[in-house]
């Protein structure tokens, strides 16, 4: 069975299985050497710290380490040098809206495909 998904103007590809809801780089490289292209999102946190998490037709899955902890990067050049030669060409850089800062509101909880609609594009091209 083939499933393709289209959000925005990126387009997901059939896949072959599933992506775990933690995935490692070495995991991710063997996805899409058989012909898979997630959306990739940026997900920029405090203290200038970002996140990588993969959009895919079964979910959303987190880019770990081999402990399985989160992957954090201090910028976005060092995703583009680990991800532009797997073949992936751009991501979507989002922020996490968990309170309003400026008078302390809890946010309502946002739909991830909320969040990649108002993300803003990042080429993954390092000079």
């Amino acid at each position: 069975m083939n499933v393709s998904v289209e959000t925005n103007d990126n387009v997901m590809s059939p896949f072959t299985q599933p992506l775990t809801e933690r995935v490692t780089f070495e995991a991710l490289s063997r996805w899409i050497a058989h012909g898979n292209n997630p959306i990739v999102e940026i997900q920029s946190i405090d203290m200038g710290y970002y996140l990588v998490r993969f959009h895919h037709a079964h979910g959303v899955s987190q880019l770990v380490d081999e402990d399985s902890n989160p992957r954090r990067f201090t910028g976005t050049q060092w995703i583009s040098r680990l991800l532009a030669p797997l073949g992936l060409t751009h991501g979507l850089l989002t922020w996490p809206e968990i309170t309003d800062e400026m008078i302390g509101l809890p946010a309502q909880p946002i739909d991830p495909d909320d969040v990649l609609a108002h993300g803003t594009r990042v080429a993954f091209q390092t000079r």
